[in-house]
């Protein structure tokens, strides 16, 4: 009897962590045409929503560079204003089909992934609007501490159009110089 029972517990949670990873809200789509190379390097949180990961981060920031194996290596990190702290976290990009096609799954604990999907970019590759697995998850970023005026507004638009309520975001601080990345 045991058996019969563990093979669809098995089973059911094969389903779930197999979908969790390939996860994307239901009205977004991934950006098509995509250019994993001019995505690398630095980018800066504008906004985002909460989550426990970066509670109580300021002046956080993405790193990403590429593996040999076509995987990207992320490196996250923000100051607690609370702790006075660094805080840094390493990980690992994959994509979840075509390269060119920006939806992939990053993990930062091991066999866990969670769906990172770019869906909006700028032709320079300056700004962009990423979406995790769930209207829970939105992250606005920029080459540089600040955004302009009509970029903001129109990834606003567009979140919102797929079900996110932007009024949640949190706009963030970005005023340390961020011990992690070597500014010119």
């Amino acid at each position: 009897m045991k058996n019969k029972i563990f093979v669809p517990i098995l089973t059911i949670a094969a389903i779930v962590i197999l979908n969790s990873c390939a996860s994307i809200p239901k009205k977004a789509k991934p950006i098509t045409n995509f250019e994993v190379n001019r995505y690398l390097g630095t980018w800066y949180e504008i906004a985002r929503f909460d989550f426990r990961f970066e509670k109580d981060l300021d002046n956080t920031t993405a790193q990403y560079s590429l593996e040999e194996n076509g995987n990207v290596k992320v490196l996250n990190s923000g100051y607690n204003y609370n702790t006075k702290e660094w805080k840094s976290a390493n990980g690992i990009a994959k994509f979840r089909g075509d390269k060119n096609i920006a939806a992939l799954k990053v993990s930062f604990f091991g066999p866990f992934y969670a769906g990172y999907n770019v869906l909006a970019i700028d032709k320079n590759y300056q700004y962009a609007l990423i979406a995790g697995k769930n209207l829970d998850y939105l992250w606005i970023l920029s080459r540089e501490k600040s955004i302009p005026d009509d970029v903001k507004s129109s990834y606003l638009k567009i979140a919102s159009d797929i079900g996110y309520d932007t009024s949640r975001l949190i706009w963030v601080k970005q005023d340390k110089k961020n011990p992690f990345i070597h500014e010119k």
